[in-house]
Protein backbone atom coordinates (compact mmCIF):
# COMPACT_ATOMS: atom_id res chain seq x y z
CA UNK A 1 0.00 0.00 0.00
CA UNK A 2 2.72 2.48 1.02
CA UNK A 3 4.68 1.69 -2.13
CA UNK A 4 1.76 3.04 -4.15
CA UNK A 5 3.00 6.55 -3.35
CA UNK A 6 5.78 6.18 -5.93
CA UNK A 7 3.37 4.54 -8.38
CA UNK A 8 0.83 7.33 -8.13
CA UNK A 9 3.23 10.25 -8.35
CA UNK A 10 4.64 8.58 -11.47
CA UNK A 11 1.19 8.06 -13.01
CA UNK A 12 0.23 11.66 -12.28
CA UNK A 13 3.44 13.06 -13.76
CA UNK A 14 4.80 14.34 -10.43
CA UNK A 15 8.00 12.28 -10.65
CA UNK A 16 11.04 14.02 -12.16
CA UNK A 17 14.23 12.77 -10.46
CA UNK A 18 15.19 10.61 -7.49
CA UNK A 19 18.56 9.96 -5.90
CA UNK A 20 17.81 6.19 -5.81
CA UNK A 21 14.29 5.27 -6.87
CA UNK A 22 14.70 1.50 -6.33
CA UNK A 23 16.04 1.83 -2.78
CA UNK A 24 13.43 4.45 -1.85
CA UNK A 25 10.66 2.25 -3.26
CA UNK A 26 11.95 -0.72 -1.26
CA UNK A 27 12.10 1.36 1.93
CA UNK A 28 8.60 2.79 1.73
CA UNK A 29 7.20 -0.58 0.71
CA UNK A 30 8.15 -1.87 4.15
CA UNK A 31 7.57 1.04 6.53
CA UNK A 32 6.05 4.45 7.01
CA UNK A 33 8.53 7.26 6.55
CA UNK A 34 8.79 10.96 7.26
CA UNK A 35 9.37 13.23 4.28
CA UNK A 36 9.69 16.99 4.13
CA UNK A 37 9.10 19.87 1.76
CA UNK A 38 10.34 23.36 2.52
CA UNK A 39 8.28 26.48 1.84
CA UNK A 40 9.38 30.08 1.51
CA UNK A 41 7.75 32.63 3.81
CA UNK A 42 8.27 35.74 1.70
CA UNK A 43 4.52 36.45 1.43
CA UNK A 44 1.48 36.01 3.71
CA UNK A 45 0.20 33.25 1.42
CA UNK A 46 1.43 30.52 -0.88
CA UNK A 47 0.20 30.61 -4.49
CA UNK A 48 -0.67 27.84 -6.95
CA UNK A 49 3.00 27.58 -7.89
CA UNK A 50 3.36 25.64 -4.60
CA UNK A 51 0.32 23.47 -5.24
CA UNK A 52 2.11 20.54 -6.88
CA UNK A 53 4.28 20.18 -3.77
CA UNK A 54 1.19 20.30 -1.57
CA UNK A 55 -0.47 17.59 -3.68
CA UNK A 56 2.62 15.46 -2.96
CA UNK A 57 2.08 15.99 0.76
CA UNK A 58 -1.55 14.89 0.41
CA UNK A 59 -0.43 11.73 -1.41
CA UNK A 60 2.14 11.02 1.30
CA UNK A 61 -0.67 11.08 3.85
CA UNK A 62 -2.95 9.00 1.62
CA UNK A 63 -0.39 6.20 1.60
CA UNK A 64 0.37 6.25 5.32
CA UNK A 65 3.46 8.45 5.49
CA UNK A 66 4.04 11.48 7.69
CA UNK A 67 4.83 14.84 6.07
CA UNK A 68 7.03 17.48 7.64
CA UNK A 69 6.28 21.03 6.55
CA UNK A 70 9.42 23.09 6.89
CA UNK A 71 8.57 26.78 7.07
CA UNK A 72 11.70 28.76 6.30
CA UNK A 73 11.68 31.34 9.06
CA UNK A 74 15.47 31.23 9.00
CA UNK A 75 16.24 30.75 5.31
CA UNK A 76 13.70 33.40 4.27
CA UNK A 77 16.00 35.87 6.03
CA UNK A 78 18.58 34.95 3.36
CA UNK A 79 16.50 34.26 0.23
CA UNK A 80 16.78 31.29 -2.14
CA UNK A 81 18.68 32.36 -5.29
CA UNK A 82 17.31 29.40 -7.33
CA UNK A 83 15.58 30.69 -10.45
CA UNK A 84 15.98 34.33 -9.38
CA UNK A 85 17.64 37.05 -11.44
CA UNK A 86 18.21 39.40 -8.53
CA UNK A 87 18.58 39.45 -4.77
CA UNK A 88 15.24 39.39 -2.98
CA UNK A 89 14.16 42.15 -0.68
CA UNK A 90 15.30 41.35 2.86
CA UNK A 91 12.31 40.96 5.18
CA UNK A 92 12.07 41.76 8.88
CA UNK A 93 11.72 38.80 11.26
CA UNK A 94 8.35 40.11 12.46
CA UNK A 95 7.00 40.10 8.88
CA UNK A 96 8.26 36.56 8.33
CA UNK A 97 6.65 35.38 11.60
CA UNK A 98 3.31 36.87 10.55
CA UNK A 99 3.61 35.19 7.14
CA UNK A 100 4.27 31.83 8.81
CA UNK A 101 1.11 32.10 10.93
CA UNK A 102 -1.01 32.74 7.84
CA UNK A 103 0.65 30.03 5.76
CA UNK A 104 0.01 27.49 8.52
CA UNK A 105 -3.72 28.18 8.24
CA UNK A 106 -3.61 27.29 4.55
CA UNK A 107 -2.04 23.93 5.33
CA UNK A 108 -4.68 23.31 7.99
CA UNK A 109 -7.26 23.46 5.19
CA UNK A 110 -5.31 21.35 2.70
CA UNK A 111 -3.90 18.51 4.81
CA UNK A 112 -5.35 15.93 7.21
CA UNK A 113 -4.69 16.74 10.86
CA UNK A 114 -7.09 14.13 12.29
CA UNK A 115 -5.03 10.95 11.82
CA UNK A 116 -2.22 10.84 14.42
CA UNK A 117 -0.16 8.47 12.29
CA UNK A 118 0.03 10.84 9.34
CA UNK A 119 -0.62 14.21 11.02
CA UNK A 120 1.83 16.77 9.58
CA UNK A 121 4.65 18.21 11.66
CA UNK A 122 5.29 21.95 11.33
CA UNK A 123 8.92 22.95 11.74
CA UNK A 124 10.44 26.43 11.52
CA UNK A 125 14.12 26.26 10.61
CA UNK A 126 14.72 29.46 12.57
CA UNK A 127 14.77 27.11 15.58
CA UNK A 128 18.29 25.99 14.67
CA UNK A 129 19.53 28.47 12.07
CA UNK A 130 19.10 31.50 14.34
CA UNK A 131 21.19 29.76 17.03
CA UNK A 132 24.16 28.85 14.83
CA UNK A 133 27.57 29.96 15.96
CA UNK A 134 29.20 30.97 12.70
CA UNK A 135 32.78 29.79 13.29
CA UNK A 136 31.60 26.51 14.79
CA UNK A 137 29.20 26.03 11.86
CA UNK A 138 31.95 26.61 9.29
CA UNK A 139 34.19 24.08 11.04
CA UNK A 140 31.57 21.36 11.48
CA UNK A 141 29.40 21.80 8.36
CA UNK A 142 31.18 24.16 5.96
CA UNK A 143 34.15 21.81 5.61
CA UNK A 144 31.91 19.33 3.74
CA UNK A 145 31.27 21.76 0.85
CA UNK A 146 33.73 22.66 -1.88
CA UNK A 147 33.61 25.99 -3.68
CA UNK A 148 34.18 24.13 -6.97
CA UNK A 149 30.95 22.17 -6.55
CA UNK A 150 28.97 25.10 -5.22
CA UNK A 151 29.88 27.13 -8.30
CA UNK A 152 28.60 24.35 -10.55
CA UNK A 153 24.97 24.58 -9.35
CA UNK A 154 22.51 26.33 -11.65
CA UNK A 155 21.33 28.72 -8.92
CA UNK A 156 24.86 30.15 -8.84
CA UNK A 157 26.14 29.45 -12.34
CA UNK A 158 23.26 31.14 -14.19
CA UNK A 159 23.59 34.34 -12.15
CA UNK A 160 27.33 34.49 -12.79
CA UNK A 161 26.97 33.75 -16.51
CA UNK A 162 24.49 36.62 -16.82
CA UNK A 163 26.85 38.84 -14.83
CA UNK A 164 24.07 39.43 -12.29
CA UNK A 165 25.15 39.98 -8.72
CA UNK A 166 24.94 37.12 -6.24
CA UNK A 167 25.50 38.18 -2.65
CA UNK A 168 27.68 36.14 -0.32
CA UNK A 169 24.59 35.84 1.87
CA UNK A 170 22.63 34.10 -0.93
CA UNK A 171 25.64 31.97 -1.84
CA UNK A 172 25.33 30.36 1.60
CA UNK A 173 21.69 29.39 1.05
CA UNK A 174 22.48 25.93 -0.34
CA UNK A 175 24.53 25.06 2.76
CA UNK A 176 21.71 26.15 5.05
CA UNK A 177 19.15 24.09 3.12
CA UNK A 178 21.40 21.04 3.31
CA UNK A 179 21.73 21.68 7.04
CA UNK A 180 17.92 21.73 7.33
CA UNK A 181 17.71 18.20 5.90
CA UNK A 182 20.51 17.07 8.20
CA UNK A 183 18.70 18.49 11.29
CA UNK A 184 15.36 16.96 10.27
CA UNK A 185 17.08 13.60 9.77
CA UNK A 186 18.79 13.85 13.15
CA UNK A 187 15.80 15.06 15.17
CA UNK A 188 12.79 13.53 13.35
CA UNK A 189 14.36 10.63 11.40
CA UNK A 190 13.25 12.32 8.16
CA UNK A 191 14.64 10.31 5.23
CA UNK A 192 13.19 12.05 2.18
CA UNK A 193 13.22 15.60 0.85
CA UNK A 194 10.85 16.53 -1.97
CA UNK A 195 11.16 19.71 -4.01
CA UNK A 196 10.85 21.25 -7.45
CA UNK A 197 13.43 20.28 -10.05
CA UNK A 198 15.26 23.59 -9.52
CA UNK A 199 16.05 22.37 -6.00
CA UNK A 200 17.90 19.23 -7.16
CA UNK A 201 21.37 20.54 -6.33
CA UNK A 202 20.34 21.73 -2.87
CA UNK A 203 18.65 18.38 -2.15
CA UNK A 204 21.75 16.42 -3.24
CA UNK A 205 23.80 18.55 -0.82
CA UNK A 206 21.50 17.52 2.03
CA UNK A 207 21.66 13.82 1.15
CA UNK A 208 25.47 13.95 1.08
CA UNK A 209 25.71 15.95 4.32
CA UNK A 210 23.57 13.37 6.13
CA UNK A 211 25.79 10.59 4.81
CA UNK A 212 28.99 12.38 5.87
CA UNK A 213 27.90 13.47 9.36
CA UNK A 214 25.16 10.99 10.41
CA UNK A 215 26.44 8.05 8.34
CA UNK A 216 22.85 7.43 7.29
CA UNK A 217 21.15 6.97 3.95
CA UNK A 218 18.53 9.48 2.85
CA UNK A 219 16.80 10.33 -0.41
CA UNK A 220 15.85 13.23 -2.62
CA UNK A 221 12.94 13.39 -5.05
CA UNK A 222 11.97 16.23 -7.35
CA UNK A 223 8.82 17.18 -9.22
CA UNK A 224 8.83 18.92 -12.62
CA UNK A 225 8.57 22.69 -12.76
CA UNK A 226 5.13 23.55 -14.12
CA UNK A 227 4.62 26.14 -16.80
CA UNK A 228 1.44 26.98 -18.65
CA UNK A 229 1.24 26.14 -22.35
CA UNK A 230 1.79 29.87 -22.93
CA UNK A 231 5.23 29.50 -21.30
CA UNK A 232 4.29 31.51 -18.19
CA UNK A 233 5.42 30.08 -14.86
CA UNK A 234 2.62 28.36 -12.92
CA UNK A 235 1.11 30.60 -10.27
CA UNK A 236 1.61 33.91 -12.05
CA UNK A 237 -0.82 35.65 -14.39
CA UNK A 238 -0.85 39.08 -15.97
CA UNK A 239 -3.02 40.18 -13.04
CA UNK A 240 -0.70 38.82 -10.35
CA UNK A 241 -0.31 35.70 -8.23
CA UNK A 242 -3.11 33.14 -7.77
CA UNK A 243 -3.07 33.07 -3.97
CA UNK A 244 -4.27 30.15 -1.85
CA UNK A 245 -5.49 32.44 0.95
CA UNK A 246 -9.13 33.44 0.41
CA UNK A 247 -8.43 36.86 1.93
CA UNK A 248 -6.16 37.60 -1.01
CA UNK A 249 -8.14 35.77 -3.70
CA UNK A 250 -11.82 34.87 -3.43
CA UNK A 251 -12.96 31.25 -3.97
CA UNK A 252 -14.83 32.47 -7.05
CA UNK A 253 -11.70 34.02 -8.58
CA UNK A 254 -9.77 30.86 -7.72
CA UNK A 255 -12.46 28.79 -9.48
CA UNK A 256 -12.29 31.13 -12.48
CA UNK A 257 -8.52 30.70 -12.72
CA UNK A 258 -8.98 26.96 -13.27
CA UNK A 259 -12.04 27.45 -15.49
CA UNK A 260 -9.94 29.68 -17.76
CA UNK A 261 -7.18 27.09 -18.17
CA UNK A 262 -5.80 26.88 -21.70
CA UNK A 263 -7.22 23.96 -23.69
CA UNK A 264 -3.75 22.41 -24.00
CA UNK A 265 -3.27 22.32 -20.21
CA UNK A 266 -6.61 20.93 -19.03
CA UNK A 267 -5.92 17.17 -19.11
CA UNK A 268 -2.48 17.62 -17.59
CA UNK A 269 -3.88 19.77 -14.79
CA UNK A 270 -6.63 17.25 -14.05
CA UNK A 271 -3.81 14.81 -13.24
CA UNK A 272 -1.80 17.31 -11.22
CA UNK A 273 -4.36 19.30 -9.29
CA UNK A 274 -7.35 17.01 -8.67
CA UNK A 275 -7.73 13.72 -6.84
CA UNK A 276 -9.77 12.01 -9.52
CA UNK A 277 -8.70 8.37 -9.72
CA UNK A 278 -5.99 7.79 -12.35
CA UNK A 279 -8.08 5.05 -14.01
CA UNK A 280 -10.96 7.50 -14.33
CA UNK A 281 -8.60 10.12 -15.72
CA UNK A 282 -7.48 7.63 -18.36
CA UNK A 283 -11.10 7.18 -19.45
CA UNK A 284 -11.56 10.97 -19.56
CA UNK A 285 -8.45 11.37 -21.72
CA UNK A 286 -9.76 8.82 -24.19
CA UNK A 287 -13.29 10.22 -24.30
CA UNK A 288 -14.95 12.88 -26.41
CA UNK A 289 -15.97 15.08 -23.48
CA UNK A 290 -16.39 18.75 -24.42
CA UNK A 291 -13.29 20.74 -23.40
CA UNK A 292 -15.39 23.33 -21.56
CA UNK A 293 -16.98 20.60 -19.45
CA UNK A 294 -13.49 19.36 -18.60
CA UNK A 295 -12.53 22.88 -17.52
CA UNK A 296 -15.55 23.05 -15.22
CA UNK A 297 -14.62 19.64 -13.80
CA UNK A 298 -11.07 20.88 -13.18
CA UNK A 299 -12.29 24.11 -11.58
CA UNK A 300 -14.73 22.27 -9.30
CA UNK A 301 -12.26 19.60 -8.20
CA UNK A 302 -9.34 21.98 -7.64
CA UNK A 303 -11.50 24.48 -5.75
CA UNK A 304 -13.03 21.69 -3.64
CA UNK A 305 -9.58 20.68 -2.36
CA UNK A 306 -8.79 24.21 -1.13
CA UNK A 307 -12.14 25.80 -0.31
CA UNK A 308 -14.51 22.84 0.06
CA UNK A 309 -17.28 21.39 -2.08
CA UNK A 310 -19.85 24.03 -1.13
CA UNK A 311 -17.69 26.95 -2.31
CA UNK A 312 -16.82 25.10 -5.50
CA UNK A 313 -20.50 24.57 -6.33
CA UNK A 314 -21.40 28.15 -5.40
CA UNK A 315 -18.65 29.41 -7.73
CA UNK A 316 -19.92 27.25 -10.59
CA UNK A 317 -23.46 28.54 -10.05
CA UNK A 318 -22.24 32.13 -9.88
CA UNK A 319 -20.40 31.69 -13.17
CA UNK A 320 -23.53 30.25 -14.81
CA UNK A 321 -25.69 33.12 -13.58
CA UNK A 322 -23.12 35.68 -14.69
CA UNK A 323 -22.14 34.30 -18.07
CA UNK A 324 -25.20 32.43 -19.28
CA UNK A 325 -27.74 35.02 -18.26
CA UNK A 326 -27.45 38.70 -17.55
CA UNK A 327 -27.71 38.17 -13.86
CA UNK A 328 -25.28 38.76 -11.05
CA UNK A 329 -23.94 35.68 -9.30
CA UNK A 330 -24.20 35.88 -5.54
CA UNK A 331 -20.50 35.05 -5.08
CA UNK A 332 -18.98 37.60 -7.44
CA UNK A 333 -16.03 39.47 -5.87
CA UNK A 334 -17.25 42.51 -3.94
CA UNK A 335 -15.40 45.83 -4.00
CA UNK A 336 -16.34 48.48 -1.47
CA UNK A 337 -16.11 52.20 -2.21
CA UNK A 338 -16.91 55.16 0.01
CA UNK A 339 -20.50 56.40 -0.02
CA UNK A 340 -19.26 59.99 -0.03
CA UNK A 341 -17.76 59.57 -3.51
CA UNK A 342 -21.24 59.11 -5.01
CA UNK A 343 -23.13 61.90 -3.22
CA UNK A 344 -22.74 64.40 -6.05
CA UNK A 345 -21.98 61.88 -8.76
CA UNK A 346 -18.54 60.91 -10.05
CA UNK A 347 -16.94 60.70 -13.48
CA UNK A 348 -16.82 57.11 -14.81
CA UNK A 349 -13.02 57.20 -15.11
CA UNK A 350 -12.62 58.27 -11.47
CA UNK A 351 -15.26 55.78 -10.34
CA UNK A 352 -13.47 52.87 -12.03
CA UNK A 353 -10.11 54.11 -10.79
CA UNK A 354 -11.43 53.95 -7.21
CA UNK A 355 -12.47 50.31 -7.69
CA UNK A 356 -8.87 49.31 -8.65
CA UNK A 357 -10.25 46.88 -11.25
CA UNK A 358 -7.68 48.30 -13.67
CA UNK A 359 -4.31 49.63 -12.61
CA UNK A 360 -4.43 53.12 -14.14
CA UNK A 361 -6.68 55.71 -15.73
CA UNK A 362 -4.97 55.21 -19.10
CA UNK A 363 -5.86 51.48 -18.96
CA UNK A 364 -9.46 52.42 -18.09
CA UNK A 365 -9.68 54.79 -21.09
CA UNK A 366 -8.22 52.12 -23.37
CA UNK A 367 -10.75 49.56 -22.14
CA UNK A 368 -13.65 51.97 -22.65
CA UNK A 369 -12.48 52.80 -26.18
CA UNK A 370 -12.35 49.08 -26.95
CA UNK A 371 -15.90 48.57 -25.55
CA UNK A 372 -14.38 46.45 -22.81
CA UNK A 373 -16.26 47.93 -19.84
CA UNK A 374 -19.89 47.31 -18.90
CA UNK A 375 -21.84 49.00 -16.14
CA UNK A 376 -24.84 46.91 -15.09
CA UNK A 377 -24.46 44.86 -18.32
CA UNK A 378 -24.53 47.97 -20.57
CA UNK A 379 -21.40 48.80 -22.56
CA UNK A 380 -19.80 52.03 -21.32
CA UNK A 381 -19.03 54.15 -24.41
CA UNK A 382 -18.72 57.62 -22.84
CA UNK A 383 -15.78 58.11 -20.48
CA UNK A 384 -17.41 61.37 -19.30
CA UNK A 385 -20.49 59.56 -18.02
CA UNK A 386 -21.40 60.47 -14.44
CA UNK A 387 -22.00 57.55 -12.06
CA UNK A 388 -24.44 58.38 -9.28
CA UNK A 389 -26.43 56.66 -6.55
CA UNK A 390 -29.17 56.15 -9.14
CA UNK A 391 -26.98 53.59 -10.90
CA UNK A 392 -27.07 51.33 -7.86
CA UNK A 393 -29.67 48.56 -7.99
CA UNK A 394 -32.27 47.93 -5.33
CA UNK A 395 -29.75 45.54 -3.74
CA UNK A 396 -27.26 48.39 -3.36
CA UNK A 397 -24.62 47.41 -5.90
CA UNK A 398 -23.32 48.25 -9.35
CA UNK A 399 -22.15 45.38 -11.52
CA UNK A 400 -18.95 46.22 -13.39
CA UNK A 401 -17.59 43.93 -16.08
CA UNK A 402 -14.14 44.12 -17.65
CA UNK A 403 -14.05 41.98 -20.77
CA UNK A 404 -15.92 38.70 -20.87
CA UNK A 405 -14.42 37.04 -17.82
CA UNK A 406 -14.06 39.63 -15.06
CA UNK A 407 -17.16 40.71 -13.18
CA UNK A 408 -17.46 42.54 -9.87
CA UNK A 409 -20.08 43.94 -7.51
CA UNK A 410 -19.32 47.48 -6.41
CA UNK A 411 -20.97 48.24 -3.09
CA UNK A 412 -21.07 51.35 -0.94
CA UNK A 413 -19.12 51.31 2.30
Amino acid sequence: MKNNFINEISLRGFFHQCTDKDKLTSLINNKSIKAYIGFDCTAPSLHVGSLLQIMCLRLLQKYGHKPIILLGGGTTLIGDPSGKDATRKILEEKTIDNNIKKIKKIFEKLLNFKDKETMPIFVNNAEWLNKLKYIEFLRSVGKHFTINKMLSFDSVKIRLEREQSLSYMEFNYMILQAYDFYKLNEVYDCVLQIGGSDQWGNIINGVELIRKINQKESFGLTTPLITLSSGVKMGKTEDGAIWLDDELLSPYDYWQFWRNTNDDDVKKFLKYFTEINTDELEKINNSEININNLKILLANEATKILHGEKKAKESENTAKETFEGSGVGQNLPVILIKNSLLKNGINAIDFLNNTKILSSKSEIRRAINENGIKINDIVLTDEKKIISLNDFTKNNYIKVSHGKKKHFKIKLN
